[in-house]
C-alpha cells in the first residue's frame, strides 16, 4: 500500500524498504523535538547573555542573531566550545539547566524498534557537538537502538558541506543507492541527494510548537508510524 507522507509525495513502505540496507537518522528536529534547541538558543541563551553583559533582552537577542547568522551551516554553529568562548557563557551547564525539556518526537521509539526488528543498519548522523549529543542520549536512552553513532565533529565538516557524505564513508561504509536519510534540515538533504543517497526524507514539523516545513522536493514525515509496514 502506498502511503501519502506529506500529501504531495508518496512512499511505498512494503516496496521501498526491501531495497534499503542502511537508515541514517538526524537527531535534533528528527528524532527529538526541535523545540528544546529553539528555546535554548533563541530565548534562554540570549537572556543569560543579557544578564552577564548588562544588556536589554532585545539588544542581547539582536547581537546573538548576528553572531549566529555569521556561522550558520558551518561546524562552529553546532559547537558548544565555540559558543562558550564567543559568548563568555558555560553553554554545557546551561544545557543541563534545561535538560528536562528534551523530548522525543511522536512514535520515535516504535519506529526505531521496528527498524531493529527488520535488521536494518541504523546510524545516527548528527551535526551536534558530542557534549550535546551525549546529554540527549543519556536523557532519552535512544543510543541502544543504533548500530553506530557519528557526529560531524569527527569528520571536521557539517552535513550541509558538499564533501561530508563522501568523507563519511571513512567511518561508515554504505551504499548510497540503498540508504535512507531522514533529516529535518533541507540543506542537509540537498547535500546528501547530490551525493547519491536515494531515499531522502524530511520532517514536516521539527519543532512541535513551531511552523511546518513546506518543501516539495522531498517526502516529509508527519508521523514515523506512517512509513513502516507489517
Amino acid at each position: 500500500m502506498t502511503i501519502d507522507v506529506d500529501n504531495k509525495k508518496s512512499f511505498d513502505p512494503e516496496h521501498d524498504w526491501q531495497n534499503i540496507e542502511t537508515v541514517m537518522l538526524d537527531m535534533d528536529g528528527t528524532l527529538l523535538d526541535l523545540h528544546f534547541d529553539n528555546q535554548f538558543w533563541l530565548t534562554y541563551v540570549p537572556q543569560c547573555y543579557a544578564r552577564k553583559h548588562r544588556l536589554t533582552d532585545k539588544a542581547a537577542h539582536e547581537k546573538l542573531m548576528q553572531k549566529y547568522n555569521a556561522v550558520r551551516g558551518q561546524l562552529d554553529w553546532y559547537c558548544v566550545d565555540y559558543w562558550s568562548k564567543q559568548l563568555g557563557l558555560d553553554i554545557e551547564q546551561l544545557k543541563h539547566d534545561m535538560v528536562d525539556k528534551i523530548a522525543l518526537r511522536p512514535e520515535v521509539d516504535g519506529f526505531l524498534s521496528w527498524l531493529n526488528k527488520q535488521r536494518k543498519r541504523i546510524v545516527l548522523v548528527t551535526n551536534a557537538h558530542p557534549i550535546s549529543l551525549w546529554l540527549k542520549m543519556d536523557k532519552t536512552g535512544l543510543h541502544g537502538h543504533f548500530d553506530k553513532i557519528i557526529h560531524a565533529h569527527e569528520l571536521g565538516l557539517a552535513k550541509e558541506h558538499a564533501g561530508f557524505w563522501k568523507k563519511l564513508q571513512s567511518l561508515e561504509s554504505y551504499r548510497p543507492t540503498k540508504t535512507m536519510l531522514i533529516d529535518d534540515n533541507i540543506a542537509v538533504l540537498d547535500s546528501a541527494h547530490r551525493y547519491g543517497i536515494r531515499y531522502c526524507m524530511g520532517i514536516y514539523l521539527p519543532d512541535s510548537q513551531g511552523e511546518a516545513i513546506d518543501n516539495a522536493a522531498y517526502p516529509l514525515v508527519k508521523n514515523f508510524k506512517d512509513i513502516i509496514y507489517g
